[in-house]
């Protein structure tokens, strides 16, 4: 039985080739929209897993990692008083603007921690080293980030805010389909940034007088100052020293590390009862947070799953018309397999096989395809594609079911063919 089944498949090979141009359309579309929302899943929680912390101390208003409002520099040696707490830093996150040598703006993940600390470090630095953060106005972005952020190599100079800021380092994996560049720099530098708060015009406009050449430069929350100078070209003065935190200031969260054998449900509580209108969250909990934020309270899951949905009935719709048009032009030999007596569930065999054999050389090739595409992705946009052995099998289970319940609508067709339609003309 099993050469019926491939002798009906490969018989007609232009039908043969549309029928799996389908079957590869629907797991391409089916596997790259999974791969979509599970990179994207993953992603949204990179610089949480990229921390050493056991618990993030955040303020009471927290909705997702990159949503909350600031607490209070002081809170961090408060912490650090808490019994059972090992180690606390603090850490930074702020969307200023990034500004780049051609003027061009657009908006930017700040994220200040400290260089000389053990509980947060950007994964796979591959150029540069943590060290150089500890000189000012420094910073650390992801490889892929170059291009968007107009930079060329280590050693450019953009700005963030109204002060400069020196590329000094690349990562390689610290990028996030849903948010803006990320840009790593010292706790001292992000305040700094931060604290600025000025858009300038870097365009000095120069208007030479008796006494001079005089340079205007706007900034966006003062008035235009005028300055005189003798000399040919504009030079803007440098920009201060990044000072120390002080309890003035304010950060974003708090990283903690806890003491060995120190139960960390019971020293959330106690951190949440030293510190007044904060939250404290184990890593896997701020993990759980951030991500069901991005799952179910926006549309993207809902738009990864549609096009998921699109691809399978498509696969559907095809591999059942080129079954039942396959069982259509071969009534007389399964009608002469009835008329010599094969059951029903041997005729069923024949055409579940050519379904399976369909599954098989379908997903193959595209999932060749997809695993290529995921690598190309990620190395050249940064965007993960992110296809585990889980969501292969899972994908295959797929196509083999949406394989074999297209074949229902050619059963039906072998199940009204009388035997002896063998003995007519």
């Amino acid at each position: 039985m099993a050469s019926i089944a491939r002798k009906n498949l490969f018989e007609d090979i232009p039908r043969f080739l549309v029928a799996q141009a389908g079957i590869m359309f629907a797991v391409s579309l089916v596997t790259i929209q999974t791969g979509i929302f599970d990179g994207f899943t993953r992603t949204s929680t990179t610089l949480i897993n990229s921390s050493q912390a056991d618990i993030w101390v955040s303020s009471d208003t927290m909705v997702h990692l990159g949503l909350t409002l600031p607490i209070p520099v002081s809170q961090l040696s408060q912490t650090q008083q808490v019994a059972g707490v090992e180690r606390a830093e603090g850490l930074i996150f702020k969307t200023p603007l990034w500004r780049d040598s051609g003027g061009n703006i657009m908006s930017v993940v700040l994220i200040g921690f400290d260089p000389q600390g053990q509980l947060f470090t950007p994964t796979n630095i591959t150029q540069g080293s943590m060290k150089a953060l500890s000189e000012p106005y420094t910073i650390i972005v992801d490889q892929t980030d170059l291009h968007t952020l107009n930079l060329q190599q280590t050693g450019d100079v953009g700005e963030i805010a109204s002060l400069p800021a020196r590329l000094v380092g690349l990562t390689k994996g610290n990028h996030s389909i849903i948010a803006n560049p990320f840009v790593f720099t010292s706790l001292e530098s992000a305040n700094a940034y931060g604290n600025s708060g000025l858009t300038s015009n870097l365009d000095c406009k120069l208007q030479k007088g008796s006494d001079g050449i005089k340079c205007t430069t706007t900034y966006s929350k003062s008035a235009p100052t005028d300055i005189t100078t003798t000399a040919p070209t504009s030079v803007k003065p440098a920009p201060p020293v990044p000072k120390h935190l002080t309890g003035n200031d304010l950060i974003t969260y708090i990283l903690v590390r806890a003491k060995p054998s120190e139960d960390l449900q019971t020293l959330k509580h106690q951190i949440e009862a030293a510190l007044p209108s904060t939250r404290a969250y184990t890593q896997a909990e701020m993990i759980e947070k951030t991500q069901t934020y991005w799952q179910q309270r926006t549309g993207i899951g809902f738009i990864l799953g549609l096009g998921a949905a699109v691809g399978v009935i498509v696969g559907i719709v095809i591999v059942s018309q080129i079954l039942y048009s396959s069982v259509s032009s071969h009534l007389k030999e399964f009608g002469t397999l009835k008329a010599m007596g094969a059951s029903d569930w041997v005729i069923y065999g024949v055409i579940w096989e050519q379904a399976l054999w369909m599954a098989v050389l379908g997903y193959l090739p595209s999932m060749v395809l997809c695993l290529g595409l995921a690598a190309w992705t990620s190395a050249t946009q940064g965007i993960l594609i992110l296809i585990t052995p889980t969501t292969a099998i899972a994908v295959f289970g797929l196509t083999v079911l949406m394989c074999v319940g297209s074949s229902i609508f050619a059963i039906q067709r072998v199940i009204r063919v009388d035997p002896a339609i063998v003995f007519k003309a």
